[in-house]
């Protein structure tokens, strides 16, 4: 298992805890939009979908939060979880690729709430460069070199079709960006070092497509494998022209 090292005291937190944090957090918001200044491991691990024993685990590796006999103070936990995962910090980040799932994504009012200031929009189309998303006048990705050099642009979001995703990941790299966010149906390959975290919409409908075909008990006919692959290679080029 791989592991991420806190700057607190150089403390090894284990990478599938660190992808839990961010849970806990949300949880945590949650309790305290409904007045609740106090919780016990239990509640939380119920708010967030872990068990306790997991949970309490996890928030050893970054201290000792807790109580005993009364729990956890919410804001305080909440500060903490945070501060350990840099959302106290505003970070800037960069969009490239304005379709409908990049607008979608400039549109999104969480990243604010969250830590995250969407600075500028990017696209190669000379037909989007200028138009305005979100507020925001969407750039040339020619641009984009100097956008993160001006604003320490550290953090891009790739919502490109897979085509262009490659090409345009090493451009980010080349100027800086050492974390992805990547949208795109592409594997990135990036050198050592750089963060990338890939979110395919599709693959997760179809994990639950494959939940809720145990459930019912039903199975694909073999002769119908055909079909269906090449129905789905037909919808994934269709979402990347959409894209």
């Amino acid at each position: 298992m791989t592991a991420r090292t806190s700057p607190e005291a150089g403390r090894v937190i284990p990478e599938a805890t660190v992808a839990r944090l961010p849970v806990y957090l949300r949880a945590l918001t949650a309790l305290a939009e409904t007045g609740i200044r106090t919780c016990s491991s239990e509640d939380l691990a119920t708010a967030a979908g872990v068990n306790s024993a997991k949970l309490r685990k996890d928030l050893s590796y970054l201290g000792s939060y807790g109580t005993r006999g009364v729990g956890y103070d919410v804001d305080y936990l909440r500060y903490q979880i945070a501060r350990e995962i840099g959302v106290t910090h505003d970070w800037p980040v960069v969009i490239v690729g304005i379709g409908n799932l990049g607008q979608a994504l400039a549109n999104y009012s969480g990243f604010r709430s969250r830590g995250f200031r969407v600075l500028a929009l990017l696209d190669a189309d000379p037909d989007l460069v200028g138009r305005e998303v979100a507020g925001l006048a969407v750039s040339d990705f020619a641009d984009l070199d100097e956008i993160v050099r001006e604003h320490d642009v550290v953090i891009g979001v790739i919502a490109t079709p897979a085509t262009s995703a490659q090409s345009v990941a090493d451009r980010m790299v080349e100027v800086g960006i050492s974390s992805i966010l990547n949208f795109a149906p592409a594997v990135l390959n990036v050198p050592e070092g750089i963060d990338v975290r890939k979110v395919d919409l599709s693959i997760e409908l179809q994990i639950l497509a494959f939940h809720e075909q145990r459930k019912s008990g039903a199975a694909d006919v073999p002769g119908d494998m055909d079909a269906a692959v090449a129905t789905d290679d037909a919808d994934t080029d269709e979402l990347e022209e959409v894209l």
